[in-house]
């Protein structure tokens, strides 16, 4: 068994017959160099599965599915609520974060935010290839941006703040619930007073200063989710 990972969108099931798309075909093939009769692993929601290589024709891979690996997972929902940042840092980001565990990415335009257009495609293949090498089966899914207003309309989910002017330095997981776990992570200029003062309204916020020291936006975020990693797995 080969250590290759790949995410397959459509439907697995044991004896599916099925073609990897051109871009994974290359990668199995010319970059992995896996032969055919050799096998690898495929993923998605239903699980992880082996899969055989049966023919390799004209570059594209068809394979059968041989046996699963993994049941289909059910993991606590940990999202992740963020102001878009400039490019080489937020591709780091969204990877560190997928590593950690977010189930969903939530872009929030806020009063100070600088970039307020994401490229969701090349966001979703950052996402896929750190889901793949990361060992997971969900993939993460990313939502178009939005404003804080439409974001704190969600009434499911318990928000953990991360508020540089908290005096709190710890979660209270009494507090929290079968709801989503939601991490907010301000802008590169931090929130403004407004926006705060919002947060603060919700009813399932929880405020907490996690460094005393002013943090980078992907600094704040794999920070973050370590500690609440911590306290709710």
């Amino acid at each position: 068994m080969s250590n290759i990972r790949l995410f397959f969108k459509e439907s697995l099931s044991l004896n599916l017959i099925a073609r990897l798309d051109k871009s994974q075909s290359h990668y199995v093939n010319k970059v992995m160099r896996v032969k055919v009769s050799e096998v690898f692993s495929l993923f998605n929601s239903s699980g992880e599965w082996e899969a055989k290589i049966l023919t390799i024709s004209k570059g594209i891979v068809e394979f059968n599915i041989t046996k699963q690996l993994r049941q289909k997972e059910n993991i606590k929902e940990l999202w992740l609520a963020f102001s878009p940042i400039k490019s080489n840092y937020f591709n780091f980001m969204i990877q560190k974060a997928t590593e950690l565990g977010v189930t969903k990415f939530l872009p929030i335009i806020f009063d100070r935010t600088i970039v307020r257009k994401i490229n969701k495609e090349r966001l979703e293949k950052v996402i896929t290839e750190a889901a793949e090498q990361s060992n997971r089966i969900n993939v993460p899914f990313i939502e178009d941006p939005q404003l804080l207003k439409f974001f704190l309309n969600n009434e499911k989910m318990d928000l953990i703040f991360t508020d540089l002017n908290s005096q709190n330095k710890k979660l209270d997981l009494a507090k929290l619930t079968s709801n989503p776990t939601c991490v907010i992570i301000g802008p590169e200029g931090d929130f403004s007073e407004e926006e705060r003062e919002q947060i603060l309204r919700f009813k399932d916020v929880q405020p907490i200063n996690i460094n005393k020291n002013i943090l980078r936006s992907e600094t704040a975020v794999i920070s973050a989710l370590s500690i609440v990693n911590y306290c709710i797995n």
